[in-house]
């Protein structure tokens, strides 16, 4: 099943405490494509730059990634720089430049609409809007946002939500639109709007899934010893989601299992532990799904305890 995705492509200028990478391949749609395409096929819907290097598109091409849907304006790409702190679960914004991203709308090529999978990557609400008048009712639809689009946009995001089966949000984010402190109220709230799912990203310590059965589970992080940037890992988080998910048939009733959805939840985390690594898609580039099973097996094992414990009588003293 094809994966549709409607995101940014930028050229970012990462720092942190240890290395720089200058005009490196970022975008939200950009992790999410390298990510989703080890499992399957990816539709690309963005916008660069005539400046937007070659050897990018030379690599995408090199992937089952259709660029059918990837305008070329005259311009600059889109650029971002950002300087992390030690604790990289903290940066600064250093520099924002829409470039052609600032005119950016979708436009979805008619063979995109075979699509089975959407996802609507951190873009204006209002283009996500645009996307789900312009596409076909997908098999699932995934949702990204932040904080910006909470604070500037929050009648459309709303609209948005209602419309979309899955929610990613980070803790921070949940907290912000439902304005309850307490998460798993949050979710509830979030959960009411019609939503199937709420996935919370918690970076370095994993993910939660909220169904709105009552479903939950937690997803652990793979533990890593060096991280090297962490640009993009929510993006790539996605991408092992919907990707695995690509790859698995729905019930009859055409709904996924709990148990599939789970699966593509610790997919995600090592999608994201895997960008980690690098700057940019490096690791991406040479990955393949052995490495992924090796993660996934790890983690099976890291999370596993033996459910048939009994309690101790209780001691009693004369």
């Amino acid at each position: 099943m094809a994966i549709l995705v409607v995101g940014s492509v930028a050229l970012d200028t990462v720092e942190t405490p240890f290395a720089r990478a200058e005009d490196a391949l970022g975008g939200a749609a950009s992790y999410f494509s390298t990510a989703a395409s080890l499992y399957n096929q990816v539709n690309l819907v963005a916008v660069v730059g005539s400046d937007f290097p070659r050897e990018y598109l030379d690599f995408w091409r090199s992937r089952p990634i259709n660029l059918a849907g990837l305008q070329v304006h005259d311009g600059k790409t889109f650029r971002w720089a950002a300087r992390y702190h030690l604790d990289m679960n903290a940066r600064d914004t250093l520099d924002t430049q829409l470039g052609v991203y600032a005119g950016f709308h979708a436009l979805i090529p008619a063979e995109y609409h075979t699509s089975s999978l959407l996802f609507l990557a951190n873009i204006q609400p209002e283009l996500q809007l645009e996307v789900l008048e312009s596409v076909p009712r997908m098999q699932l639809t995934v949702l990204d946002t932040m904080e910006l689009w909470i604070e500037t946009a929050r009648a459309q995001l709303t609209e948005v939500i209602k419309r979309v089966d899955v929610l990613l949000m980070s803790e921070e984010e949940v907290r912000q639109y439902t304005g309850q402190a307490s998460i798993f109220a949050g979710v509830r709230d979030l959960l009411a709007l019609g939503l199937k799912y709420v996935i919370v990203k918690q970076g370095s310590y994993g993910a939660l899934l909220f169904g709105a059965n009552g479903t939950y589970f937690s997803a652990p992080a793979y533990p890593l010893e060096e991280v090297v940037d962490p640009t993009g890992a929510g993006d790539a988080f996605a991408g092992g989601l919907l990707g695995y998910l690509s790859t698995v048939e729905p019930r009859p009733d055409g709904q996924y299992s709990i148990d599939d959805i789970k699966r593509g939840v610790v997919h995600g985390n090592i999608l994201g532990s895997f960008v980690c690594e690098d700057f940019s898609i490096g690791c991406l580039r040479t990955l393949k799904l052995a490495d992924v099973a090796a993660r996934y097996q790890a983690l099976v094992e890291y999370s596993h305890f033996d459910p048939n414990w009994q309690p101790l009588a209780a001691k009693t003293t004369a």
